[in-house]
Formats: C-alpha cells, sequence, structure tokens
C-alpha cells in the first residue's frame, strides 16, 4: 500500500480499538480525553475526526508487538512514521480549540470594552472551512488586527468572488490561525465583549470560544415578523446607519465588515433599547420570484438531469453556471413567471420543510441515467409571506401596527433575540457558566465548614 488516506486509517484505529491496544496515552477514547480539550471522547467516531488526529493516535504506540500489528494492518509501517514526521507534532495547531480566560468573573462581567471582528473563509478539500483573513477594530474604530492567514490545509474553493481573495495574495503567508488565537485570547482578556455578525460562523472558522458576545444579527429584527430571518449585514447598514458596506455581489471586506458591526452596536446603545430601531426587509427583486434554488446536488449529476425533477408540462431552464461547495453544488431553475414556480414546487412530491431562514423547501429524491438515486433540496427564493407584491405588504404591515409606511417599525425585544441565538457554542458557554456557580456554590459551602471546624478547634 503505498498511500494511507483517511479511510484506511480509520479501518486501521477501529482494528486496534476492537484489539483493546492501548499507547502512551491509553486507548483510542483515553487518547481523545487527553488530545481535545473542547470534545474529548465525546466525538469517538474516528470517521469524525481528522488525518492527523487518527496518526497522532497510532503514533502514540511504541511496544514492538503492538508496531508489528499495525505494520501488519498497514503492511507498510514506514508510511504511518513518514505521515507522522510530516504532520505537526501532535495534531495540526488549527484543529485545537482555544478558551478565553475572563479572569475574575465578578470583575469580568463590569467590563465595557468592545472588539469587533471579521473573517474570510475558504473550503478546503477535506470539507472543512479555513480562516484566510481576520480583522479586529475596537469600539474606537482602530483597527487592533488585520492580517492574511495560511490555512495550512489544500483549497478547494478560494470563494474569490465573496473572500475577494486568492491563491496568489496568499503566497508567502506565515501567520497560522494559532498565532491569530494567541492575539485574540490577549485582546480579549479581562472580559471583553466580542461584536460580529452572524458571529457563531467566526467563532467556529477561529476555534475560539468566549463567553460575552453581542451579535448584530440578533439584535435587530426586519419590520416583517413572519419569518425568522435575520437581515444581512449590508442591509442593516442600509436601515441603521444609512449606507450599504458594498454593492450587491462585490466581494466582502474584512476591515469595513467589522467597522460595521461596531457602528450598529454604538448605534444601539446610543439609541437605547427600549425603543426599537425600524429595519426594514431588502426588497427582492421579481425576478428572483421566477426561480427555484436547488441546492446540495452531488456533483456526479449533471445540471441537466436536474429537469427531471420537475413535471413534463412546465417551461423550465436550469442554470448551468453552478457554484460547487465540496462534493455539492448549487444552482438555479427558472420559470416563464412567479405563479409557474410556485406552481412546480406545489406538484413536486415531497414533505415541505424551511430552511433557518423560514424559506420553504423540499427534499427530492431521483434516478439520474447513471449513478445511484440523487437527491437533492429544491427550496423557494423567499418565505410565503414575501410572495404579495413588496408595496401591497408594506401597506399591509403599516395598517396591521398603526405605522406610518415611511417610517416602518420594528420589534427588537433582547429577550427574543437571546432565545433565538441557539448556536452550539453558546449553548456549551451556558452549561460552563452552570458548572461554574455549582462549583462556586461548593467552594462557599467548603469554606463555611472550615470556618466552623477552625472555630471549634480554636484555630
Amino acid at each position: 500500500m503505498d498511500k494511507l488516506d483517511k479511510e484506511t486509517l480509520v479501518k486501521i484505529v477501529k482494528l486496534v480499538q476492537k484489539q483493546g491496544m492501548k499507547g502512551a496515552k491509553g486507548g483510542w477514547k483515553e487518547f481523545l480525553d487527553f488530545h481535545d480539550k473542547r470534545f474529548g471522547s465525546s466525538l469517538s467516531d474516528p470517521a469524525k475526526r481528522s488525518i492527523d488526529t487518527l496518526i497522532a493516535f497510532l503514533t502514540t504506540f511504541t511496544k514492538e508487538e503492538d508496531l508489528e500489528f499495525i505494520a501488519k494492518i498497514t503492511k507498510n509501517r514506514e508510511r504511518i512514521e513518514e505521515l507522522a514526521k510530516s504532520s505537526s507534532d501532535v495534531e495540526s495547531p488549527q484543529q485545537e480549540w482555544v478558551v478565553t480566560k475572563l479572569g475574575k468573573v465578578s470583575k469580568a462581567i463590569k467590563s465595557t470594552a468592545m472588539i469587533a471582528v471579521d473573517c474570510e473563509m475558504v473550503l478546503c478539500e477535506d470539507g472543512t472551512e479555513a480562516v484566510v483573513k481576520v480583522c479586529l477594530v475596537d469600539h474606537n474604530l482602530v483597527v487592533k488586527l488585520d492580517k492574511l492567514v495560511n490555512p495550512n490545509k489544500a483549497v478547494a474553493d478560494y470563494r474569490t468572488e465573496i473572500t475577494g481573495i486568492s491563491a496568489k495574495d496568499l503566497e508567502g503567508v506565515t501567520s497560522s490561525l494559532i498565532d491569530i488565537q494567541k492575539s485574540l485570547k490577549k485582546l480579549l482578556s479581562h472580559g471583553t465583549i466580542l461584536v460580529g455578525h452572524s458571529l457563531h460562523n467566526d467563532l467556529q472558522a477561529l476555534k475560539l470560544n468566549h463567553a460575552r458576545v453581542i451579535d448584530t444579527s440578533f439584535i435587530f429584527k426586519y419590520l416583517d415578523e413572519t419569518t425568522h430571518s435575520t437581515p444581512s449585514l449590508n442591509n442593516l447598514c442600509k436601515s441603521v446607519l444609512g449606507y450599504e458596506v458594498r454593492r450587491d455581489d462585490a466581494p466582502h471586506n474584512c476591515r469595513d465588515d467589522a467597522v460595521a458591526a461596531m457602528k450598529l452596536v454604538l448605534a444601539k446603545i446610543e439609541h437605547g433599547f427600549d425603543d426599537p430601531i425600524a429595519v426594514e426587509r431588502k426588497h427582492v427583486p421579481e425576478t428572483d420570484f421566477r426561480k427555484l434554488f436547488l441546492h446540495r446536488i452531488p456533483i456526479g449529476v449533471p445540471s441537466q438531469e436536474l429537469m427531471k425533477i420537475f413535471p413534463p408540462n412546465f417551461t423550465v431552464e436550469v442554470q448551468p453556471n453552478c457554484r460547487v461547495r465540496g462534493r455539492r453544488y448549487s444552482t438555479f431553475a427558472i420559470f416563464k413567471d412567479s405563479e409557474a414556480a410556485c406552481e412546480a414546487f406545489e406538484k413536486i412530491e415531497g414533505k415541505v420543510e424551511k430552511d433557518v431562514h423560514g424559506r420553504p423547501q423540499k427534499l427530492i429524491s431521483f434516478q439520474p441515467k447513471k449513478g445511484s438515486t440523487a437527491s437533492v433540496y429544491v427550496q423557494k427564493m423567499t418565505s410565503d409571506a414575501l410572495l404579495e407584491k413588496p408595496d401591497l405588504l408594506k401597506r399591509r404591515l403599516a395598517q396591521d401596527e398603526g405605522v406610518q409606511s415611511k417610517k416602518p417599525k420594528v420589534d427588537m425585544l433582547e429577550e427574543d433575540c437571546v432565545k433565538e441565538y441557539q448556536c452550539d457554542h453558546v449553548k456549551e458557554i451556558e452549561t460552563l457558566k452552570q458548572e461554574l456557580r455549582q462549583k462556586e456554590e461548593e467552594i462557599s459551602n467548603l469554606q463555611k465548614i472550615l470556618s466552623a471546624l477552625t472555630r471549634k478547634h480554636g484555630l
């Protein structure tokens, strides 16, 4: 065997597990508890672990009989050693999460210092996203960090039309994610509040766990509350600050986005939380109502084959210019008018679900000419509540709420925003806070017992 891919390594680790073998760090689960302070053995499926983690585990075996067993499985003991040397000491630093330290909780929660962050991410060949640019600004809009980052992985899609970054831009870049994490830990110490838009994406990419955050996508709401969708940063800036961060379809700019997020929070603080700031939903172009969005399409399925999804009596054009993300891609099906698009969606067999923005979608299975059955999501471009003409919707909402159409009102209850912010890292933070409170109670009880014993014995 001249190459050990992830699938092979997964099989090796599973066989080692089955044999009950233990290396210098114990068995597989014991190794994970030592190696991964964030997830530990709670994520024990080898298939869900990175190649570096699998190799790091195998290289903990030093006994001759264990090495012979592994060599027998792989038929190439030198290959494992070669891979181990080519990887980092134990695992790529990009795989490690960091948790910021708040210091003394009583002081940290009183801190009003704020730092806004924005990142650009690329899609890697292993299906993960990697940070390639980070920018941070403080409450005075002074740039505290603005760096390109080497992903240290093979990149499948630079998403240049979004990130504005190409392979050439990263030539010679030496900063790694671990360098950025070190800078973030310093900037976010002592209870500094981290600000951003759709902040969970940035925290996930940065492998950062921070307790004090403000996410601008959840402290503002649209005038139309018939869906749970959140405003885009560009639309928020236009409604609240009076300018657009970027033109439609223009690449993102980390610095501009971080500054925009900070300005939005400062505007909210200045305006106050009792009197909501109006955010009007961005007008959806009429041409978009003629489309259905097709996504999570296997790359082996040609776009022409997607015509089979729709009933034969519809005139539909499936766009060939697709956006690829790993092993999937997406595209649009265009109909003669919005009525035809809605009718086609209704006639497609499948259970109606809703995505995170409240847009109806159906999971469709069909049989391409070649290959096995494929599954594709067919989604409307907007929620059903917004299929009315924008001007009619605006007038209806104004009448219902007693608000002038020129000055729309939005209910931005902070309590509701907190309920909506159910990202995994936030849930984990709440769990950690609860554990911290329990520990504090235990310490308090122990101190009381110690004081009582001290008095009793006259110490």
